[in-house]
């Protein structure tokens, strides 16, 4: 009776909790909270708590349903070889997201695929706009974390708990065209670059 009872009691706790101050953006269980962009989500898969998008068609990013403007955001991802994606923040539902808003670049640093791409476009870039400080990637096929804290015209970048970007977005608005880098909110999203990729505990702190 009592090994039944504390199956029971696996079965029933969440497959995630978020930290002190965090909610949970993506429950483990479903797309919740979540609305596809630029066609159906179909290229996107869940099991044992895992997001993943398979590559395939479908839509090109996943967005939250709700904008955001000041916040702290943490998540877990791994990427295969040569694989690409990134995070998208503070964008808006037209226009390319990585310009109208901004995108944390995901990438496999490694891959031979990449060996020719500016700093600008390896994983914790502000990209296209801003490189991380340094490179402190894993190789491919490992989970890693990424924080990402946006407040106001700040937005600095966190990859396996060490900080690769210091972004002043104002400074960097007075050299690069991209209207999101002026942007005060808009949707956090995950995007599909033709390549798998896959997220798991995935939550924001407000900021007040």
């Amino acid at each position: 009776m009592k090994a039944l009872i504390f199956a029971l009691v696996i079965v029933t706790l969440p497959l995630s909790a978020a930290d002190k101050g965090f909610e949970l953006l993506f429950n483990g269980k479903d797309l919740t909270g979540w609305q596809g962009m630029g066609g159906p989500t179909t290229n996107w898969v869940i099991e044992d708590g895992v997001l993943s998008c398979t590559g395939k068609k479908g839509s090109q990013w996943i967005a939250t349903k709700e904008e955001f403007s000041d916040f702290e955001l943490k998540l877990e991802y791994k990427i295969p070889k040569n694989g690409n994606s990134g995070v998208f923040i503070r964008a808006p539902k037209e226009g390319a997201a990585w310009v109208a808003g901004m995108e944390i670049q995901i990438l496999d640093d490694f891959g031979e695929k990449w060996k020719n791409l500016k700093p600008v476009q390896f994983t914790g870039s502000i990209y296209a706009v801003q490189a991380p400080e340094k490179r402190v990637t894993k190789k491919a096929g490992k989970w890693q974390t990424m924080r990402i804290r946006c407040t106001g015209a700040k937005c600095d970048v966190w990859i396996n708990g060490e900080q690769v970007v210091k972004g002043n977005l104002a400074e960097l608005a007075k050299t690069h065209t991209q209207p999101g880098l002026k942007r005060k909110s808009g949707f956090i999203g995950l995007q599909n670059h033709s390549s798998p990729v896959h997220y798991r505990n995935i939550q924001l702190k407000r900021i007040q």
